[in-house]
């Protein structure tokens, strides 16, 4: 009978190709018995398989028209069977483990219930990527991050001071999960339709953002109006970021009150 108690290490390969890869994240990969690999673009898959003998692409479990709800749950079932066999298990996600990536998350809490030590290391995300590329500092006006479709569903106070983010933009009004091409312009424009009720105007400035996957390649900062969007080349990969609106509006009140308490440093 096997003794050893299976551990789990999800981990993230960054970005770009054979730059964003972190020593720890690298060791994971390279001692685990085997890994699971979540990468969606080939090149990259290839790539993690020269660094264990036994990767295993989760690719095959995604399937056209197949709920993605389904196809996370048998790559958490095939992870965690390892992890339940004894094994050092390796979950390699493309980006970060973290984020975007259901599998991840749930696939540690599931092996810590069971009694698995299970553990997730930080990686450069898009998000990352996107600041550095568009030249954001995220704590100079605040920013607002969203899933394109949640953005949609679900009614949200926005700060049009602020960066607005909004993530899988392709996806947008997909209530599917299962779709592998973009949404068309119809679903656009009632995205749209929302953002001027939230106060945004068609000429309000908007950037189409991609992060560069290979070391050869530049990242994609196209920019257009809120009113193009319905008709813009929106990719599965694509983000949109609106910069802020508006000004920010001092809250004179407080600041008042904080000088009179002597922290006149407002």
């Amino acid at each position: 009978m096997n003794e050893r108690k299976g551990t789990l290490a999800c981990v993230g390969v960054g970005m770009t190709l054979g730059a964003h890869l972190a020593p720890r994240a690298r060791s994971h990969i390279e001692q685990a018995d085997v890994v699971f690999a979540a990468m969606s673009d080939p090149l990259v898959e290839l790539w993690v398989q020269g660094m264990n003998a036994d990767v295993r692409s989760l690719q095959p479990f995604y399937g056209q028209g197949k709920p993605r709800t389904e196809t996370y749950r048998e790559m958490i079932d095939a992870m965690l069977s390892e992890v339940r066999a004894g094994k050092r298990v390796c979950g390699a996600f493309y980006g970060h483990p973290g984020v975007f990536a259901q599998v991840a998350h749930r696939a540690i809490a599931q092996a810590r219930q069971d009694g698995h030590e299970a553990e997730m290391e930080a990686a450069v995300s898009a998000e990352d990527c996107l600041y550095a590329d568009l030249g954001i500092d995220p704590g100079t006006y605040g920013c607002q991050h969203y899933e394109a479709s949640q953005f949609m569903f679900y009614k949200r106070r926005i700060d049009l001071s602020a960066y607005l983010v909004l993530w899988q933009i392709g996806l947008a009004g997909d209530r599917t999960l299962a779709r592998f091409s973009s949404t068309g312009p119809e679903l656009r424009r009632v995205l749209l339709e929302i953002l001027i009720e939230q106060g945004y105007g068609p000429m309000d400035a908007a950037i189409a953002y991609e992060a560069a996957t290979l070391p050869i390649s530049t990242p994609r900062m196209e920019r257009l109006t809120l009113g193009e969007l319905p008709d813009a080349e929106l990719r599965l990969e694509t983000t949109l970021v609106i910069p802020p609106a508006r000004r920010m509006e001092r809250n004179q009140g407080v600041t008042e009150r904080l000088a009179n308490m002597g922290q006149s440093g407002v």
